[in-house]
């Protein structure tokens, strides 16, 4: 069976867990290595969530600044960057554009401020659905679907009037 998502992804590949370059889970960690949203696009056991993030979690808080913003984990390569006090990083295939993530990692914050106004931690607590929505409306199944800040926010606050 081919790829079902192979119009958008462009491959021509079997359809397997890597069979498509895709983003492979999202966290959002403090500095303290609170994890304070995670959006997991392929299977793992809660054991083994707990054991990535604390992995991840100590490969990036200790690595030097002055390194890129890029390391290899198992199989596949994190990509991260740090707004103030927290790390958004990204989990994604070998193959993928680094730089690309990156953008895709500063357009997210960018909705997010656009959305809350400065985010800040706090509102990645107490409305971590927002910020799951928005997450949504960004990427659908671990693939880039909307990249306009500005709709992005028009469809939150839509959906805002709507609650």
């Amino acid at each position: 069976m081919a790829c079902p998502i192979a119009n958008m992804c462009g491959c021509r590949l079997w359809l397997k867990p890597e069979g498509c370059r895709m983003i492979r889970f999202i966290l959002l960690q403090n500095r303290q290595g609170k994890t304070r949203l995670s959006k997991w696009y392929v299977p793992f056991n809660a054991s083994e969530k707990f054991k990535i993030e604390s992995e991840i979690h100590r490969a990036v808080v200790t690595r030097d600044p002055r390194n890129t913003n890029f390391l290899e984990y198992r199989s596949y390569k994190i990509i991260y960057r740090r707004y103030a006090g927290m790390f958004f990083i990204f989990c994604v295939d070998m193959n993928d554009n680094e730089l690309g993530i990156l953008e895709l990692i500063h357009l997210f914050v960018e909705v997010l401020d656009g959305y809350f106004g400065n985010v800040c931690e706090l509102d990645l607590v107490f409305h971590f659905d927002k910020v799951y929505r928005i997450l949504d409306e960004l990427l659908l199944a671990g693939e880039v679907s909307e990249t306009s800040t500005s709709k992005i926010i028009a469809i939150m606050k839509s959906v805002d009037k709507m609650d």
